[in-house]
């Protein structure tokens, strides 16, 4: 079958996804006011912490270039909050699931098409708006062309990561009747170990390696760390993206595994 062909089954999705979204446009100055309070705070408090330290400029960062890594830290937390988790865990809970394995379509791939909308209109009307009021507040640091496009490819990654976390936190509910605790956790584990709350830099030595085992980091600290400039040339390019392309196919392999235990499980529960 044309490839073509394929992914036009998805544009229903995309289009239905789109309009829920346009119902509950309130929900845009919802999640900008959170997400501005969010950086404002944490850039306040670090700001102080790096005027205070007596050796100098803490992990390395001039001012500039810390308000911009947790300004942009909190912007991609609404690229990560895509809804997936919620809205598996909702179908599953509900039976809706069931009647979608009787369309010809793929339904981890459906949620993966569905929830685009979700990351372009968090992008274009909570996170876009985030950034210029801060660039009207605090200094910013300004990333050099080649490194803005790094970024935007990073962070296309960031996302399909972030996709496939919270894919994974929706099929618990095939086991689970409520997954409200487990996304709880997720958000707080997952809000630490990518950088968002603490840049990696800042960490203690042991923590920062720990961090760096576990896929998360890759969500946030990975697209700054290119962003902002602090790799080693081009072999520094090739290890972020790189270890991104690697914990994408392993989330990717581990959401298949999961996925074939939930169909099961799925049966079993409507024999």
């Amino acid at each position: 079958m044309n490839p073509l062909h394929r992914a036009s089954r998805y544009t229903p999705f995309v289009t239905g996804s789109l309009q829920s979204l346009l119902r509950y446009r309130s929900m845009f100055a919802i999640s900008a006011v959170t997400a501005a309070a969010s950086a404002a705070m944490m850039i306040f408090l670090w700001r102080a912490v790096h005027s205070s330290s007596p050796d100098g400029p803490p992990g390395g960062f001039d001012a500039a270039e810390l308000t911009t890594y947790l300004l942009v830290a909190q912007i991609l937390g609404l690229l990560h909050a895509n809804r997936v988790d919620d809205e598996v865990s909702a179908e599953v809970y509900r039976g809706h699931v069931a009647a979608m394995l009787l369309k010809p379509v793929s339904y981890p791939v459906v949620r993966a098409f569905a929830c685009l909308p979700v990351i372009g209109t968090n992008a274009l009307f909570a996170g876009l708006p985030v950034l210029l009021l801060f660039a009207l507040l605090v200094p910013l640091s300004v990333p050099r062309p080649v490194d803005a496009l790094l970024f935007a490819v990073s962070a296309v990654l960031s996302a399909a990561i972030a996709y496939l976390v919270n894919l994974l936190v929706g099929m618990a509910a095939f086991v689970t009747t409520n997954t409200w605790g487990i996304r709880l956790m997720k958000q707080t584990v997952v809000a630490f170990f990518s950088g968002q709350m603490v840049p990696i830099e800042l960490m203690p030595d042991t923590l920062a390696t720990v961090t760096r085992l576990l896929p998360f980091h890759t969500m946030v600290d990975s697209p700054l760390t290119l962003l902002l400039g602090r790799y080693d040339g081009v072999s520094g390019v090739l290890g972020v993206l790189g270890l991104q392309l690697f914990w994408t196919a392993v989330m990717c392999a581990i959401s298949a595994l999961v996925w074939r235990f939930a169909i099961r499980r799925l049966e079993v529960l409507g024999g």
